[in-house]
This record gives C-alpha cells, sequence and structure tokens, in this order.
C-alpha cells in the first residue's frame, strides 16, 4: 500500500465532501471484544494520512464512550475530519443491557447536547438518525433535527435503517444528505427500493458492515467458536451454527478472485461495494470498521481494484444464498417495513 490519498466525493447534493472511504469507529470501544486503545488511535491517524476524512460512531456505542475515544483525535484534526454520530437508541437506567428506539423531541435535543459534550465539539457535522420508532412521524423527528441545524449544532442530516417512504418523507422537510445501512456482498436487501429513492433524490449511501461483520475476510468462521464471549456477533444467525458453515461455504469466488488480483478477501468485497456507485450512479462511501493501521491500509487499498464484468458475475449470486437474519430480532431494522 502506498501513501497516496484516496478520491473524494461529495455526500448527497450539498453534502460535505468526504474520502470515498470512511471509517467504522465501533469496535475501538463497543461491541467486538478487547480493543488496544494505542493501536486504535493509530488506526485513526493513519486513515487520515490515507485521505480518510468521515469518521462514524454513536451515542449507543458504548453508552457514550465511543464518542468520548474519539474526541481527543477530532479536537487535534477538526478542520480536517467530518464527524458522524448517531441518536436514537436510548439506554434504560433500570437495565443498560437494552436499547430503546425514541425519536421524539425532547429525546434527540437531549442527546445531540451530550453527543457533542462527549465529543468536545461545537457543530456535529452528520447526524444520523440510528434508528427509527414508528410511533414518532418522521417529519417530527427530522422537523427537529433541521432545527439544531438552523441552531448551528448540526451541519447536514442523516438516516439510518429508513425505508424509501421514509427518506422521501425526511426530504421533504429538509435536505437529506446520507443514509446509512448495511450493505455488503451478503446483504443486498435496499438495492430494491432505497437505493433508488436516494439517487433519486441527491442522498448518498453509506454503507456500514460492507465487510459482513469481519465475516467476508475469513477472520472467524463461526461466532461461537471464533469470538469471545463479549463480542456481540455471536448473537447474529448467520455467523453461528449451521448459518455459518453455510455461508462459509459461499467465499470461495471472492477467495478466488482475491488471489486472481493478488489482493485479499477484504478487499474484492470492498472494491465490490465501491462499485455500487458505478452500478446505481449515486456516491457510495463504505465505512469498514476496524482497529489496526494495517487493516486501514489494506480496506483503502481496495479503492483502487477494477472488478471485470465477468468478476462481478460471480460474486452477484452470494446475497441470494445467504443462510440466517442479519440480527435475531429484525424490527431492529428497516426490513420490516419496505
Amino acid at each position: 500500500m502506498t501513501d497516496s490519498r484516496i478520491p473524494t466525493v461529495r455526500l448527497g447534493d450539498g453534502g460535505p465532501p468526504v474520502g470515498v472511504q470512511g471509517l467504522g469507529c465501533m469496535g475501538m470501544s463497543f461491541a467486538y471484544g478487547p480493543s488496544d486503545a494505542e493501536e486504535s488511535r493509530a488506526a485513526l491517524e493513519r486513515a487520515l494520512e490515507l485521505g480518510v476524512t468521515l469518521y462514524d460512531t454513536a451515542d449507543a456505542y458504548g453508552a457514550g464512550e465511543n464518542e468520548r475515544f474519539l474526541s481527543p483525535f477530532f479536537r487535534a484534526h477538526r478542520d480536517e475530519v467530518v464527524i458522524a454520530t448517531k441518536f436514537a437508541l436510548s439506554i434504560p437506567p433500570d437495565d443498560p443491557t437494552r436499547r430503546v428506539i425514541r425519536n421524539d423531541r425532547p429525546y434527540v435535543r437531549q442527546a445531540v447536547e451530550a453527543s457533542l459534550r462527549r465529543l468536545d465539539v461545537d457543530v456535529i457535522d452528520l447526524y444520523y438518525m440510528h434508528r427509527r420508532d414508528v410511533n414518532v412521524p418522521i417529519e417530527e423527528t427530522v422537523g427537529v433535527m433541521a432545527e439544531l441545524v438552523r441552531e448551528g449544532k448540526v451541519k447536514h442530516l442523516g438516516l439510518s435503517e429508513v425505508t424509501a417512504a421514509e427518506l422521501r418523507a425526511a426530504q421533504a422537510v429538509h435536505p437529506i444528505a446520507a443514509v446509512q445501512s448495511e450493505w455488503s456482498l451478503f446483504s443486498r436487501d435496499i438495492e430494491d427500493r432505497v437505493v433508488p429513492a436516494a439517487r433519486d433524490l441527491g442522498v448518498a449511501l453509506v454503507p456500514y458492515s460492507p465487510l459482513g461483520r469481519g465475516f467476508l475476510t475469513g477472520s472467524f468462521a463461526d461466532a461461537e467458536q471464533d469470538l469471545t464471549p463479549d463480542d456481540f456477533r455471536r448473537q447474529q444467525p448467520r455467523f453461528t451454527g449451521a448459518n455459518a458453515a453455510a455461508n462459509a461455504a459461499l467465499l470461495e469466488p471472492l477467495r478466488a478472485l482475491a488471489a486472481a488480483h493478488g489482493a485479499t478477501p477484504a478487499q474484492i468485497a470492498l472494491a465490490w461495494v465501491q462499485h455500487r456507485a458505478d452500478v446505481h450512479g449515486l456516491p457510495v462511501v463504505p465505512i469498514p470498521g476496524t482497529r489496526r493501521p494495517g487493516r486501514v491500509e489494506e480496506n483503502a487499498g481496495a479503492v483502487g481494484i477494477r472488478l471485470t464484468e465477468e468478476e462481478l458475475a460471480q460474486l452477484e449470486p452470494l446475497a441470494g444464498k445467504v443462510a440466517g437474519d442479519r440480527y435475531a430480532d429484525m424490527t431492529f431494522t428497516s426490513a420490516g417495513r419496505e
């Protein structure tokens, strides 16, 4: 991997310019087992050197700990980075293991103030509604978010795990810069409606888990056997038992293409996601998560890989063969509302 910087793209009509690949920071302090703080800080710095400027976190990641961890890096590079964080997953005081979806006005305002304090910044560059509370009209929630823009607390708005109809309703209230949803070789349901709606509205797509939470890289084959007890991937149906075995068998075309390109499976999987921008005609900025500088370099190297039509055809059937859902409770996603 050279030190050449990755290209930039604008997040939607009027959104901020960012590197064509971002960095998911959740695992640096939450969800994926033990992490090394110094190594994570080195990963943040290496990403910036390579032109990665969109850094993704959320108030729910470690009950605010992820935002606190990232704060010194953001302060040191405030004019170089685009800070993306999210609200909506409230943690009940009597049960810190639960997440309750809230989109109501008082909670949105409470959440943004708390994130600004933890991040120690004056304004959040991209503020996402993390999940949809169906009991609150989306127009009401986005209306409150638009107030935050007018008040100078937020620059741009984003939505995560929404339907095409919800995106259109939100856009009618205030411009949406980006929609964040899971999108990878194993997860392609948003291509039917959400992606076309985003393209029509001038909204960028920010795919999370573009490496299938590491499964597409071959870093683990069965979550229950290979990952630590505190790793939340052990709770996801497609990564355990018979589902994991069936899905691992699907990775052979990925490994073969990696060998042909002198690349890694992760790079081929990311190159496929990056290519969605050309396929669907809209900005696509995946946010692979990692805690290691070497992995940051590997991921950034995917930007320069070009897959032929024949190679893309070899990867096309994979998503339709995946066993198991993304989450044990799919009501947590937009899938049941589309």
